[in-house]
């Protein structure tokens, strides 16, 4: 299966080690993503240790693995986890969206942050950021990156079932609003289906917006802005 760690490179993810095929992707920000910092984050903060080579620890991986490429690689053909022409991406139950509607869409937190609110009650809205200004803005916010563990696996591929946990430490400004210094998190759950092949052809997840952003707007408004953070910064590479 798809979803095994990478002998080189970083640990929990697939297709992050020194080969010449990484060297030759083009990355969103310039080079392959480091994940030092969020993997410290991860190590420090999780709640499950799953053993190696079981179900759990795998398809954290994947997970992992899978949103390493939809934040960081540019070309749909460079995608190793999923299958770029059956692939479909809903949120709480949406019709699913291609990769190239999801491009459309913002892509990356944009796309995980779609809402029916009406404008005035969204805080954050996905509709007026672009895929850089909205990493932008949560890679400010968590400078030590968005952690996540899989805390339990329902069923197995080809349709894998499991509940999650991200988190991180609001210690950088988010759309106006000051660091609280405290931890944010976010529960859901997702549905990942495979092909025969051990592809990724559906993602399925489930979660409540809410959770994340009531926690990042918890600060005082502030003159601080979130655009003065340059975008080559390596936090910046850096996400789940």
């Amino acid at each position: 299966m798809a979803y095994s760690s990478s002998s080189e490179g970083d640990k929990y993810r697939s297709y992050l080690n020194e080969s010449d095929e990484v060297s030759n992707i083009k990355w969103r920000f310039g080079s392959a993503p480091n994940y030092d910092v969020v993997n410290k984050l991860f190590e420090q903060g999780k709640t499950k240790t799953w053993p190696a080579g079981s179900l759990e620890e795998k398809v954290q991986n994947l997970v992992k693995t899978w949103e390493m490429e939809m934040f960081h690689k540019v070309n749909f053909a460079d995608y190793k986890t999923v299958d770029p022409i059956k692939y479909r991406f809903s949120l709480n139950g949406r019709k699913g969206v291609t990769l190239e509607e999801k491009r459309k869409l913002g892509g990356g937190y944009n796309s995980l942050l779609q809402t029916s609110l009406p404008q005035k009650f969204r805080g954050y809205n996905p509709a007026e950021e672009t895929v850089d200004s909205s990493h932008r803005a949560f890679t400010t916010a968590f400078p030590r990156g968005f952690a996540l563990e899989i805390l339990q696996v329902y069923s197995g591929p080809p349709a894998i079932v499991y509940k999650f946990r991200h988190w991180g430490f609001m210690e950088g400004p988010f759309k106006g609003h000051a660091p609280t210094g405290e931890m944010v998190e976010l529960f859901g759950m997702s549905i990942f289906e495979l092909d025969e092949q051990s592809k990724i052809v559906k993602v399925e997840f489930f979660y409540d917006r809410g959770e994340l952003l009531g926690g990042l707007m918890k600060g005082n408004p502030s003159e601080i802005s979130t655009n003065d953070t340059s975008s080559t910064c390596p936090f910046l590479k850096s996400t789940g």
